[in-house]
């Protein structure tokens, strides 16, 4: 019951995602045959670049970067040159130069906000990196405990079939056969549960990743600095 319950509500959750109805979905049942995606001989670092919580942190970063440079560029005043080729200064610059030490402050403050987002972008990708790593290795471990939980299966399964022949032929008890029985069905159910526990991870690494294996996969600089048609639309009108 509590498998079909979990069922319904993660089939709920697709149709969601799908933007329809609950009510209007439906998905057959089937077998666990899907096998998760190879595992990648390298990942390129760029690949992160397309998590969102790395390319926000990576332009805040650079928007504390720039905010630096507009408050060095407060020092100098705007200065003039007029048609007479003389220069028209006005009393911009005696409030720039005489400020008692503001402007200085003013930069300091943005140094140091540009620090903790240098630091904040820092962990950001050590934490991605992290996540890949755990992610990598638990896809590659569950690999191995699959291969060595079949050998298991293959063998209950023999040991079965040999204890259903003495039983039909009434050499063993039935209990016997209904122990071997018990032992192949729990033997089954753990290579299940292992080879769900793969997909799952396989589908964190995708996420860690930021999707894909491979630089072909990601986007072009075009591609991610055009708006969507939606927003261009808008902008025109």
């Amino acid at each position: 019951t509590n498998v079909a319950i979990a069922r319904a509500q993660y089939e709920h959750a697709i149709a969601t995602l799908l933007g329809k109805t609950a009510t209007d979905f439906s998905m057959p049942v089937r077998p666990l045959t899907a096998q998760p995606p190879a595992l990648p001989t390298g990942t390129p670092s760029q690949l992160l670049e397309r998590r969102p919580d790395i390319a926000a942190a990576e332009r805040q970063m650079a928007e504390a970067n720039a905010t630096i440079g507009i408050g060095y560029a407060a020092y100098f005043p705007s200065l003039t040159l007029t048609a007479s080729r003389e220069w028209s200064i006005g009393p911009s610059i005696s409030e720039t130069v005489f400020d008692a030490g503001l402007r200085r402050a003013t930069i300091d403050q943005y140094i140091a906000i540009y620090n903790a987002d240098v630091a904040s972008y820092r962990q950001t990708v050590l934490t991605a990196f992290q996540q890949v790593e755990d992610d990598l290795a638990a896809t590659r471990l569950l690999w191995q405990e699959i291969e060595q939980q079949g050998a298991a299966v293959d063998a209950a399964q023999k040991a079965f079939d040999l204890e259903k022949g003495r039983y039909e032929t009434g050499i063993d008890p039935y209990l016997n056969l209904l122990t071997t029985q018990t032992t192949l069905l729990a033997s089954q159910q753990t290579l299940l549960n292992l080879h769900v526990q793969q997909m799952t991870s396989a589908v964190l690494l995708v996420e860690a990743l930021g999707g894909g294996w491979d630089v072909s996969q990601l986007p072009t600089a075009q591609q991610v600095t055009q708006k969507p048609a939606q927003d261009q639309r808008t902008i025109q009108q």
